[in-house]
């Protein structure tokens, strides 16, 4: 599978990266691609080196104005010319979506492939990985929104919530039949 996922590219304390870096550990064991924001910084730099280290590809999207923090050595790398056109070409290239934390910029792009589904111009399975309790608040707005008829379909069929790693890639393995 080709797993896009969005995240900080923040540095960040131990009980953020210590999970993230089981999920990338776990989905280069798999035999799968992940593909990012393509930054060699932060939690996107430990993502991708667990990615690598444990055997999986490393397909990376940047953006102009954050190319100099590109990774080099991914095995593949795009350069796009705005952060709207980076969000379009994730989203292509993967077959399945992860949400890790991260800021306004993760939460933008958390809520565009929700918005996409919801109108049905996706099919694709979408986990939001919520460390630490990291997106309690959100998913209880997530609730609110659906229980007071703001969603057009139900929130399960929008967004899967795990709370480990592991459970994480189960879902979505089962969900694109373990390709």
């Amino acid at each position: 599978m080709n797993i896009c996922v969005f995240l900080s590219a923040s540095d960040l304390p131990d009980r953020y990266t210590r999970p993230a870096r089981e999920f990338a550990e776990l989905l280069g064991k798999g035999g799968h691609a992940l593909v990012w924001g393509g930054s060699d910084t932060g939690l996107m730099k430990v993502v991708a080196d667990g990615v690598q280290e444990a055997g999986g590809r490393l397909v990376g999207v940047s953006v102009e104005f954050l190319a100099a923090k590109a990774r080099k050595g991914a095995d593949e790398m795009v350069i796009a010319k705005d952060l709207p056109e980076r969000k379009g070409l994730l989203m292509r290239k993967a077959d399945a979506i992860v949400i890790m934390v991260g800021g306004t910029g993760t939460l933008d792009e958390a809520t565009e492939i929700l918005e996409l589904k919801k109108h049905g111009h996706t099919d694709k399975p979408v986990v939001l990985l919520n460390t630490t309790g990291f997106y309690d608040g959100l998913k209880e707005q997530f609730h609110r929104m659906e229980d007071e008829g703001f969603l057009t379909r139900p929130l399960a069929e929008l967004v899967f919530f795990a709370e480990e790693p592991a459970v994480a890639l189960a879902y979505l393995e089962e969900a694109l039949g373990n390709r």
